[in-house]
Parts: C-alpha cells; structure tokens; sequence
C-alpha cells in the first residue's frame, strides 16, 4: 500500500494560511441521483470517503480509504426503498446496513396477528427526515430523524448521528431510539457491516475476544477455522456465528485484519452485547458480515420465546454508539491484531 511520502501538516494555521474554507479538507455534500435518490458523499484529509444513503435509513453505502474499497456493494445498487421487494432484492451491500428496529432475523409471521415480518426488518428501507450538515471545530456531523411507526402499533424514533474530525479515518455513529407510543414496543437492532475486497480477502481474520457459537451444521464444519477467511469458492454455503464478547470497561472491540489493510470496530457493549459473525466467502458474491447488536438474528418470535427479546417501553430511549476505523499502518494494525 502507498503511504504519504511526508507528513502533511493539517493545523488550523496551517490550513487558514492555505485556504479559508475548510470544506476542501472535510466536507459533506448531498446530492441527487438520476432515480431520485439522495446521497450524502462525504471525505477528510484522511483520505476516508463514504456515501450515506438518506432514502435507505441513512445506512453507509460505499466506502473507501485512500483509494481502497472497504465493502462489497450489490450490482445495481443503490436500490430505492421498494416495500412490495423482499429485503434481499433491497440489500445495498455497502458498509453498513441497519437491521431492525423490532425485527432482526428470518422471515416470520406474528403468531397472535399473522403480521408479516420480513428479513432483518424496516430500518434500511426508512426515509431519513431532518436531515443536518454541520461543521463543529474540526469535526463533521451529520444528523437526522429515522421513524417506524404504524397505525395501531410501534411508534419508534431513532436520532441518528454520525461525526468525523478534519483527519482521523474514522467514523462514530450513535442512535438515540425512543419508543413514543404507549405500549412497550420490541427493540431488535444489528449493525450489519459488510466488509469487502481488499479488506477481506484470502488470509484476512477477524481478531475478537469472545466465546463462538456456531448457527448451524455449515458453521459447525467451519468451527476451527471461524477467524480466517480463505479464497472465494463458487457455491459456498454461507457460515454465522454467534460470539459472546469478552468486554472491558463498557466497550467491546472486534478487527479484521490483514498484512496491510484492516478495519476495526468499536462499540458499547451495555446496549449490544451480542456479535454475529457472518462468512461468506462465495465467488463473486465474496462479502462477509460483523454484526454487532441487541440481539442475534433470531427474529422476534425465538427471541420472545427465549426471553431475550428486549421491550422498549414507553417514552424510554436506549443509546447505541459504534465506531467504525480504518488504517494501513503497521504498528496500528499490531495493536488490532492484538486487542489492544
């Protein structure tokens, strides 16, 4: 990977001296699509650049890091919310889709209404309202209101929130999810983050302190080898895994790593204790998932029955932070690879 040949000076007097509108080193710019849809591109000095899909509940679609892609993203894609298209058909790819926010799992019927819950529920199909730009000091924030609310049922608001600074290859996203109906309302959320080549690639492997559980019979006959991923085989059979983190200090950390290129996750672990692990190493469709989350994607129905299903009760708020970091440095990437 190419580095920088010499380091670059970003100080505010620097920068002042060079330029008065700090936009050319971090910025934030909505557009429109020739569909319709609106993105937000967003970059720092770092060399970070993420597209934000407000019609697609402000999920972060493309990404890259100083010319590298960090996911997988769908052919055809972005693709408008579309609530007659199952959720598959809907998958964006990209760094990060949201799952929830009452369901998060396989597709399933209410045993008492017969309601319908598809894939991974509504969050990602969500229209963002509100949406603000602002700049902070050195630091970008992007900001807008999330709702999924139906006639007779749940009354969710979600304050989504993400910040950058001026040249830290990083992202912190926070979600503030208020129940403002008057009934207790489920609250399933999962980060789906979706990693891509080069970042995932033969030889890459998911550093994370945790106890493994596989989902399946295709999971249990990848056990042994859960943490690495090897070269991308035509007609792979998808692997999950579910991971109960070992945490200290409030915050759980999961990295994927490789000789010169990982990413690195870090969230608060009071609010989503869970991890899932999704492989899959399939030719041409080779994406692979880290999930952390309030749950496991179990649907509603087995969480209910298992008692891990999390009700938000009325004008209650629950507060889920995670963030998002990149580097190419060798000494950093040591340091990941070692959970420190």
């Amino acid at each position: 990977m190419k580095e920088f040949a010499m380091p670059i000076d970003l100080s505010a007097d620097t920068r002042r001296a060079y330029s008065l509108d700090s936009r050319q080193f971090l910025d934030a710019i909505v557009s429109t699509l020739p569909d319709g849809q609106h993105i937000v591109h967003v970059h720092n000095s770092s060399g970070l650049v993420l597209t934000l899909l407000p019609d697609r509940g402000l999920d972060i679609w493309a990404a890259h890091y100083r010319g590298l892609s960090l996911t997988w993203i769908t052919p055809g894609s972005p693709h408008r919310a579309d609530y007659g298209s199952s959720w598959l058909r809907q998958f964006n790819g990209g760094l990060l889709t949201t799952c929830g926010f009452t369901h998060v799992g396989p597709p399933e019927r209410d045993p008492q209404t017969d309601e319908f819950r598809d894939l991974h529920g509504n969050a990602t199909r969500l229209s963002a309202q509100n949406l603000s730009i602002s700049h902070e000091d050195d630091t970008l924030v992007i900001r807008a209101d999330l709702f999924e609310s139906r006639l007779f049922g749940e009354q969710i608001h979600v304050r989504r929130s993400y910040a950058l600074t001026l040249d830290d290859p990083k992202i912190t996203l926070t979600d503030i999810v208020t129940n403002r109906g008057d009934q207790p309302a489920p609250l399933m959320l999962l980060y789906h983050v979706n990693v891509g080549y080069p970042l995932v690639r033969s030889g890459a492997r998911l550093v994370i302190d945790s106890q493994v559980t596989p989902r399946d019979s295709a999971a249990q006959d990848g056990l042994e080898t859960w943490a690495l991923y090897g070269d991308p085989t035509p007609g792979f059979v998808e692997q999950v895994f579910f991971h109960q983190v070992n945490s200290s200090g409030g915050q759980a950390k999961a990295a994927l790593v490789t000789d010169d290129l990982a990413l690195r996750l870090v969230w608060d672990a009071a609010s989503a204790p869970y991890f899932t692990q999704w492989k899959n190493t399939r030719q041409g469709l080779y994406v692979c998932g880290l999930e952390p989350g309030n749950c496991i994607p179990e649907g509603q129905n087995s969480a209910r029955q298992n008692g891990r299903l999390v009700m938000l009760a009325p004008g209650a708020s629950q507060r889920f932070q995670l963030a998002l970091e990149v580097t190419t440095d060798p000494t950093t990437i040591a340091e990941w690879s070692s959970l420190r």
